[in-house]
């Protein structure tokens, strides 16, 4: 047994999870309390708040995490000949596209629970932000629970794409791409496929949603 090897081995492997565990921790850091944040705005009275609210959530769900690490690394130095630390543009894919995920979480929870509390809680003297996080927060936290534990879970193994994708051979090859049409064009192309197949999808669903709290 070449136990040099098995160390080296390790050692890789341990490198790999130490940044994994960076990008997990940073990522539930940083996109929950976004995700808060997309919920409400997504709920706004102003159409077009709200509207650009929805328009970011379908772009982030609807196209590939892979490219979208890529565009946020990429696009800077494409369109303004600015670089800088590839581990902070994977922190800020990472947040944006699960933040996205968790407004929608959030928006279901919050929506689920009873004009009712908000009343009670106005006639107990509480304002809309002591409502929101001292009654509304806790119940929705406990609707949503298991939906916000599927995508920790998802976040655990994305962060492997990350790391092994994202953060090195992706980025060592694209490096090595002289033009944007050769290393990022295709990439985009494939990913409105998939936001045309998700905006489908999500009108399905939308239609379906509004069907079903017509007969509650």
């Amino acid at each position: 047994m070449d136990w040099n090897y098995l160390s080296k081995l390790m050692s890789i492997l341990l490198s790999g999870l130490q940044v994994s565990l960076k990008i997990f921790i940073l990522t539930l850091l940083f996109s929950i309390p976004l995700g808060i944040i997309v919920a409400c705005l997504s709920m706004s009275k102003n159409k077009i708040v709200s509207l650009i609210t929805k328009l970011y959530i379908l772009v982030m769900r609807g196209t590939p995490l892979l490219l979208q690490i890529i565009c946020i690394y990429f696009a800077p130095y494409y369109l303004f000949r600015l670089s800088y630390d590839r581990f902070v543009a994977i922190i800020i894919a990472f947040s944006l596209n699960y933040a996205a995920y968790f407004g929608e979480i959030f928006r279901g929870g919050i929506e689920s629970i009873s004009k009712g509390q908000w009343e009670a809680a106005f006639t107990l003297g509480f304002n809309k932000i002591q409502t929101f996080f001292i009654i509304i927060l806790p119940q929705t936290i406990k609707i949503i629970l298991p939906s916000i534990s599927n995508e920790v879970i998802t976040l655990v193994r994305d962060t492997s794409l990350a790391q092994i994708i994202g953060v090195t051979e992706l980025f060592s090859l694209a490096q090595k791409q002289a033009n944007f049409k050769s290393s990022i064009l295709p990439l985009c192309v494939a990913g409105m496929v998939y936001l045309i197949i998700s905006v489908v999808l999500t009108a399905i669903f939308n239609y379906i949603e509004k069907k079903l709290e017509y007969y509650r």
